[in-house]
């Protein structure tokens, strides 16, 4: 008997590494209601304008995160821009907490995916914001990259 290969289910915030600068990267559960999963399944998600805030000192939420309602829901459909609870352990909350109050930094969704064992998990990251300089430079070296790489492929 042969094992089925399911494709992994990915979604990235590619808004994120363009405004800020990503430092401490955690791998979080989400608690979702019962028709989220199907949605996040068939891709109706999207993470651009989401963010991530606590609500007491043991409740970090994400927030403004869209999942479309499932189509074939019924009265009992969640509502698509819900604040989300994220499950970490105490210790990494203490540690996002305390790196939160330091002036500057901010808590950024960066990628949703489905696990192997089918739990939806969320990677969130501590950031700083850019300045619009940065970003330039940020511009500036994914081009030189992309330029190197075509040189690379033509030489071989």
């Amino acid at each position: 008997m042969s094992k089925k290969k399911t494709k992994a289910t990915e979604y990235l915030n590619k808004k994120a590494s363009y405004e800020y600068f990503l430092t401490d990267h955690f791998e979080a559960g989400i608690q979702l209601q019962g028709t989220e999963i199907k949605s996040i399944r068939s891709g109706h998600v999207s993470l651009t304008d989401s963010y991530c805030a606590f609500d007491n000192p043991t409740a970090l939420m994400v927030r403004n995160l869209y999942i479309k309602e499932y189509e074939f829901g019924t009265y009992d459909n969640h509502e698509p821009r819900r604040a989300r609870k994220l499950l970490l352990k105490k210790q990494e909350l203490k540690k996002i907490l305390r790196k939160v109050k330091e002036k500057g930094n901010t808590i950024v969704p960066v990628k949703l995916f489905i696990s192997e064992r089918g739990f939806a998990k969320l990677v969130i990251a501590l950031a700083t914001g850019k300045k619009s300089h940065n970003k330039r430079d940020s511009i500036k070296d994914k081009d030189q990259k992309r330029e190197m790489d075509r040189i690379k492929k033509g030489a071989y």
